[in-house]
């Protein structure tokens, strides 16, 4: 089971989520994937991901996008997982304090909320400095990312297999291109 995690504000209908879909649907791997909707409280977030992982009969790898390289970093350290991670967010416990009182919208559902500390607390209950088992990373980051600064990735994720890539942007706008390469890992 491939479960594709997506960033913050986002949703399944990300663009990277939906390229993996089809990607992996059109050779017939449809009912290997998941990207759920996941609740704007990380708290709630991470029962949802934890149930899926416990749900699957399957081996689990975690594919996660900015805020979902994080989730996907705590689930891969608490589980012993295979994870690959697309311009993550390192420290995002400390990198969205700054939205603590700032109306939010899921640009896909257009669901608004507050950013509370509580979100803030629920995001530094799940912090992973270093992985303990970098032999299963895999980091793909795009130093033109204009959000998150590559080389926090880097070094979070020393010892992972990483493709660093000139240029680029927070989307990794190479996606398409490493779909085989995250797959194959």
């Amino acid at each position: 089971m491939l479960i594709y995690i997506h960033g913050f504000n986002s949703s399944s209908r990300s663009g990277k989520s939906r390229e993996l879909a089809a990607w992996m649907a059109a050779r017939g791997l449809g009912e290997s994937f998941a990207c759920p909707d996941l609740p704007h409280r990380p708290a709630e977030a991470i029962a949802l991901l934890e149930g899926l992982i416990a749900a699957s009969h399957h081996p689990v790898k975690l594919v996660g996008s900015s805020l979902g390289g994080f989730y996907a970093a705590h689930l891969a350290e608490k589980h012993g997982l295979r994870a690959v991670f697309i311009n993550p967010c390192v420290g995002c416990h400390a990198k969205l304090s700054a939205e603590i009182g700032r109306l939010q919208k899921n640009w896909h559902s257009g669901e608004e909320y507050l950013f509370t500390e509580q979100h803030a607390a629920e995001l530094d209950a799940l912090r992973v400095d270093r992985m303990s088992r970098p032999e299963n990373c895999l980091l793909l980051a795009e130093t033109g990312d204009e959000v998150l600064d590559y080389r926090e990735a880097v070094t979070c994720f020393a010892g992972a297999k990483q493709i660093v890539l000139e240029g680029g942007d927070h989307g990794f706008s190479r996606f398409t291109d490493y779909i085989p390469t995250l797959l194959e890992w």
